[in-house]
């Protein structure tokens, strides 16, 4: 089983910057996005359908904001949209897919970057999002959890930690969440193949187009798998090199 997960910063964007030829080159058997700002009646779906992938949207209420899809060449047993917490849910944050005894969960992390009170709904959401995966755990063990977590973890994951230690995404209560979240029944598959890998980022501002450049960049983007599946990885990457966003593509290959 080969996933991507990526945030595309707008699915059409993406598309007008070469995003469909990409895929052609068959990256992976299941990629999920986040950050879709689209609905499926806006995207031509023999686009994808071509390729072998079907389509699976979860979509914000707002037009061209947030939202998630997945797109996969294996046939899902069961989709659920949601998580059950109302403002999530209406920002289309997480979608689950199942693959026999495998769940999959793609989930787009709020950002705090706008303010107090997005970062306080941030902290809100990750207790309810920490809440919620612990108790699926329980009824389904084997889960693989996609998405852009909007935080970076350790000072390796980031440019400049002295620099972004003010920074939303990269606070002390943000971080203190993921180490909880990695010490109970979490895996950070890219960190278990390449745990002392320094300068691997995911994201850049587009602010200054010399940041990518020179790779000033976060890894906030993660594929995490439950203490179950922790022998099936096989393979974990980043993808700098793929350009249809701020963001480029994380890579896992699991032996299923």
């Amino acid at each position: 089983m080969r996933i991507i997960s990526y945030n595309v910063n707008g699915i059409r964007a993406a598309i007008k910057k070469g995003f469909i030829d990409w895929l052609k080159t068959d990256p992976a058997d299941i990629i999920c996005l986040q950050e879709t700002k689209a609905s499926v009646e806006n995207v031509d779906k023999e686009l994808f359908e071509s390729l072998g992938y079907t389509g699976y949207w979860f979509s914000a209420q707002k037009k061209g904001y947030s939202g998630v899809s997945v797109f996969t060449k294996i046939p899902p047993d069961n989709i659920i949209y949601g998580t059950g917490h109302q403002v999530s849910d209406e920002e289309g944050r997480v979608i689950q897919l199942d693959f026999g005894a495998v769940r999959l969960i793609n989930a787009y992390f709020p950002s705090g970057t706008s303010g107090e009170v997005r970062q306080g709904f941030k902290y809100i959401w990750l207790d309810e999002f920490y809440t919620y995966l612990q108790e699926l755990k329980n009824k389904h063990p084997r889960l693989v959890l996609c998405g852009d977590y909007n935080i970076a973890h350790e000072a390796i994951d980031i440019h400049d930690p002295k620099g972004n230690k003010n920074s939303s995404g990269f606070l002390p209560e943000e971080r203190e969440w993921m180490t909880k979240f990695l010490k109970n029944g979490f895996n950070d598959t890219f960190r278990l193949l390449h745990p002392e890998e320094a300068h691997r980022y995911s994201w850049w501002s587009q602010r200054f187009p010399s940041v990518r450049l020179n790779n000033k960049g976060w890894r906030i983007d993660y594929i995490t798998v439950t203490d179950a599946l922790k022998n099936k990885v096989v393979e974990a990457d980043i993808y700098p090199d793929v350009k249809h966003s701020d963001h480029c593509p994380v890579y896992l290959k699991l032996e299923i």
